[in-house]
């Protein structure tokens, strides 16, 4: 396991990104959830935010692309709108320990 952070750092609606190594992954906290992706929009294998930590668009309800805008439900990652519709971004196994969260690679 990897440590991320704290779940106290990302509040409600949040999102947070991390680099490890080669890889880049992020974190959204919805609805009491947590939910961990690798940070790669399945259009063009870039990363989804210009600027750090910002993967929501603007109503934070959903993960958006900020090259193209493509729109990914928070819950699946699944694309419901953009140049990748029905395809989906990839779920990391996310692990909830002692109020932490963790990064378990597969």
């Amino acid at each position: 396991m990897i440590y991320l952070c704290s779940q106290a750092e990302l509040p409600e609606g949040a999102c947070k990104g991390f680099k490890l190594g080669d890889e880049q992954l992020f974190v959204v906290h919805k609805q009491g959830q947590f939910f961990l992706y690798q940070n790669s929009c399945p259009h063009l294998g870039i990363a989804l935010e210009w600027l750090p930590d910002q993967f929501l668009d603007m109503e934070r309800s959903h993960i958006q692309c900020a090259m193209h805008g493509a729109l990914f439900r928070i819950e699946d990652g699944f694309c419901i709108s953009g140049p990748c519709f029905g395809d989906s971004l990839l779920a990391l196994n996310l692990c909830q320990q002692d109020g932490n969260l963790y990064y378990v690679p597969a």
